[in-house]
């Protein structure tokens, strides 16, 4: 059972039978629709945003596997945050605030390419990038917020 792997680059969410994909698994036989319609559920997070799509198809079966990578964090903290570049001088410079529900969402996003095994230890990580862009964290240094997170301060965010 051979199995052939394409990637391709593809806006989030808005993944059509048309070129890069199309073009690209066409000579496969396999559902077209299939893959955009798992395509377009997987990456509905990333909207507006180019992320990698790997497609492993067995060539026999015409059975197919996809996984949707991730922009970096620091991308998706600057899409969440609207802003063009982090600060440049972190410390010392405030380049914009991040909810911890941005912050949540941030994580739930990234989730399968972190390192934590669950949300709040994820929303940790999302933190600890936002140190070295300069971003505060509700108002505070986003350290300052990880220890508030540990406190069980923001625990009513993870309940939903």
């Amino acid at each position: 059972m051979p199995k052939d792997t394409v990637e391709v680059l593809i806006e989030g969410g808005s993944a059509t039978p048309g070129p890069p994909l199309g073009p690209a698994i066409g000579p496969f036989g396999i559902n077209m629709m299939q893959v955009v319609e798992e395509i377009n559920e997987k990456s509905a997070d990333f909207k507006g945003m180019k992320v990698p799509v790997k497609i492993t198809i067995d060539s026999e079966s015409k059975e197919f596997e996809i996984e949707i990578g991730t922009p970096p964090t620091t991308s998706l903290v600057m899409e969440e945050l609207n802003i063009d570049k982090a600060a440049h001088e972190p410390g010392t410079e405030v380049a914009a605030d991040l909810s911890v529900e941005q912050a949540f969402k941030i994580a739930r996003m990234k989730f399968d390419s972190l390192l934590a095994n669950d949300y709040k230890a994820g929303t940790k990580e999302v933190m600890g990038t936002c140190v070295t862009m300069g971003i505060t964290v509700d108002g505070k240094d986003p350290r300052d917020a990880q220890k508030a997170l540990d406190a069980g301060e923001y625990d009513s965010v993870f309940e939903q």
